[in-house]
């Protein structure tokens, strides 16, 4: 049986399984600001590499908010950090989006494939891509029957194959919860900042 491809199911999930090694293999967004660094900076300036980094994106970017969220899934033991800028004006758009972290073959590409997606977008656009990745990774390998919705998803969609295993799809999800969880702290924090000179 072959799908809308031309290719049968066991060549379609081949390729599939290739393109998310060579995500892994070569993860977009990737930086270096991991917590371990932290320690030796707090004992060499008293502020640690994660505030610094903030720093020097806020002086880059200077309409932006930074956020951040770290995810830890002791399941298959993945752990990222993830950071975004989302700019002040509206609509709020994730201006740039780096994540530091290890983990599966599955979670750090899912990591790469969000960046490449999501950066640039509204905030708004960002969250429906998240619910639709939601949507596919309940799918239980069957994917998702909108075809505009696949297309929106780009090469997110090599992760259906993934939906099959419960215990992985906390792997393919964990960036996306970081990047929701980041985009609602910078969010808040440009909520405080007006309230701040509002007063």
């Amino acid at each position: 049986m072959s799908d809308d491809f031309g290719m049968s199911g066991d060549d379609l999930e081949q390729m599939y399984q290739e393109v998310i090694l060579e995500a892994a293999r070569d993860p977009h967004g990737k930086a270096h600001f991991a917590p371990d660094l932290t320690q030796e900076n707090d004992d060499a300036t008293g502020q640690s590499s994660l505030d610094q980094g903030e720093a020097s994106v806020r002086r880059n970017h200077e309409y932006c908010e930074t956020g951040q969220s770290h995810q830890f899934n002791p399941t298959c033991g993945d752990e990222a950090t993830i950071r975004v800028e989302v700019s002040q004006d509206e609509p709020h758009r994730i201006e740039q989006l780096e994540w530091d972290g290890h983990g599966c073959s599955i979670s750090q590409a899912s990591l790469s494939v969000m960046t490449d997606l999501v950066e640039g977008k509204t905030v708004d656009e960002a969250m429906n891509l998240g619910a639709t990745f939601h949507k596919l990774m309940e799918s239980r390998g069957k994917g998702l029957a909108d075809e505009a919705e696949n297309e929106q998803l780009e090469d997110a969609v090599v992760f259906r194959g993934v939906s099959k295993y419960p215990m992985r799809i906390k792997c393919a999800l964990l960036g996306w919860e970081g990047m929701k969880d980041a985009v609602a702290k910078a969010l808040a924090s440009q909520d405080k900042t007006s309230a701040g000179e509002a007063d």
